[in-house]
């Protein structure tokens, strides 16, 4: 008897953390979309009709923290991972920093050969 008391409390205990409520699904969907229109707004207002920004390395930051807010939010809500155990919010979040560095390299190395490449033809005319 015991055994199932116990069994019960852990399957309610679990059921309360496992996820989220209506409200707070809405308010996540809400935020998400604040975010995607800011970014409509950033690229098809600010760049393209008001010229208010130009392309460059600024309009890249903006979008690349645009979009890593907007991981954040998915992967800790709808995967569900705010509600995990600390330990495994540590191991992926070690990985998504090593992700994020991975992608400044290759923003730095693209910007490299641009420039580099373009003084030196890939078929020179012989």
């Amino acid at each position: 008897m015991s055994h199932h008391n116990e069994n019960i409390a852990s399957a309610h205990d679990h059921h309360e953390h496992a996820g989220m409520d209506k409200k707070g699904i809405w308010r996540v969907f809400f935020i998400l979309l604040a975010l995607t229109a800011l970014e409509f707004l950033i690229a098809l207002g600010f760049v393209h009709h008001w010229g208010i920004l130009e392309k460059g390395p600024v309009l890249n930051a903006i979008y690349i923290v645009l979009t890593l807010i907007k991981a954040f939010y998915i992967v800790a809500y709808f995967m569900h991972l705010k509600f995990e155990k600390s330990g495994f919010i540590v191991c992926c979040s070690i990985g998504f920093l090593f992700i994020v560095y991975f992608i400044v390299l290759l923003l730095i190395e693209g910007e490299y050969l641009l420039h580099h490449l373009q003084s030196h033809p890939l078929f020179p005319h012989s």
